[in-house]
């Protein structure tokens, strides 16, 4: 039996190919008549879909309980409520449910790691006192995070009392000071200064970089 010649096969693989698409056109072209009869039997007409109002999963929430969860504090001290805190007050919440994390006085570390600065570690370990840009941050993390066994228990005055005693334990408020929505955004952290902004996109758009 001769060999095929190369432009033989080409051409009679061209002519399977196109004998596979026009079949496929055709079964194509007859489910989509059987689809148009079967529309017009049984009266069914396509139309744009329309999304009911509700899928019928979850329940409704009250502007209350949506409001249990819009806790943030922003930089500037808004969402913060009205209260107060004391330094003797946040030593005692803090011995009775954070040294179990933290050590006794911030500075020991633990499961929870350290809070406190102290001199020798003042530039390694990540502190409230020596990395923590904003004093309102302290306040938004307590109260949406801690303790870590029951997050949310603590009540704005227990989470104003913490606040105050971490920033005297960190140096940077004395104990006498009052920590309230006032006054607490007009803490400057230390750490603040080493923060800069992220203008690299301004920096492109201007041509400069």
């Amino acid at each position: 039996m001769k060999q095929l010649t190369w432009p033989f096969c080409i051409c009679f693989t061209m002519f399977l190919t196109a004998g596979s698409i026009t079949a496929c056109n055709k079964k194509i072209h007859t489910w989509v008549a059987a689809e148009d009869t079967l529309n017009k039997t049984t009266g069914i007409e396509k139309t744009a879909a329309v999304f009911p109002d509700t899928f019928g999963f979850g329940q409704s929430v009250s502007t209350e309980y949506i409001r249990k969860f819009d806790i943030d504090v922003r930089p500037d001290g808004r969402g913060l409520p009205a209260g107060a805190g004391m330094v003797k007050e946040g030593r005692s919440i803090y011995l009775e449910k954070c040294t179990v994390c933290h050590g006794k006085t911030g500075r020991e570390g633990g499961p929870g790691g350290k809070l406190v600065s102290s001199p020798p570690d003042s530039n390694k370990t990540k502190t409230i006192g020596n990395y923590w840009p904003y004093a309102t941050t302290v306040y938004d993390y307590i109260n949406r995070a801690m303790p870590y066994n029951a997050p949310g228990s603590l009540t704005s005055k227990e989470v104003y009392d913490l606040t105050a005693y971490l920033l005297y334990e960190n140096g940077i408020i004395d104990s006498v000071f009052v920590v309230t929505e006032k006054t607490l955004p007009l803490i400057e952290m230390p750490a603040k200064k080493l923060f800069v902004p992220d203008n690299r996109l301004d920096e492109i758009k201007s041509g400069s970089r």
